[in-house]
């Protein structure tokens, strides 16, 4: 019986929303780095994985292509350009990341945070090993 409890709730808890959807900044062809509020968009929940940023260096000036984008296809396509980023004209520098907003601005360095500080929210591994300690001691 332990077994089914635990089973019907790690499934509702892997299937009830609790999946990540990250956020990035989207835009195409800018002539200013379009980090801004106005650009922000959720990517599509297990298929956008990461943010991708296109610098182009033109005639006219730095162009910047902002999106969400599969982990794969963003890899595959940062690799193939690597040889054409250059910083130098007709240069493309594409690049890759999987945290919030990570497409923007460079964030300069913050100290590191005290052991005292906790996180906001718990991991879901932690809270999942709650329930079933909890669960266990009632039903034994």
């Amino acid at each position: 019986m332990l077994l089914f409890t635990v089973s019907t709730l790690l499934l509702f808890f892997s299937s009830s929303g609790l999946a990540l959807q990250i956020q990035c900044y989207q835009c195409e062809e800018m002539t200013h780095d379009c980090s801004t509020p106005e650009f922000i968009v959720n990517c599509t929940v297990n298929v956008q994985d990461m943010c991708q940023k296109e610098v182009l260096v033109k005639d006219d000036g730095i162009h910047y292509r902002k999106s969400c984008a599969s982990s794969g296809a963003c890899l595959i396509a940062s690799s193939g350009y690597q040889q054409f980023c250059t910083g130098k004209l007709n240069s493309v520098c594409i690049t890759c990341c999987n945290t919030p907003l990570c497409n923007g601005p460079r964030q300069r360095k913050r100290p590191q945070p005290s052991a005292a500080i906790t996180l906001n929210m718990p991991q879901l591994p932690v809270f999942l090993l709650h329930i079933v300690l909890l669960l266990s001691s009632t039903l034994c």
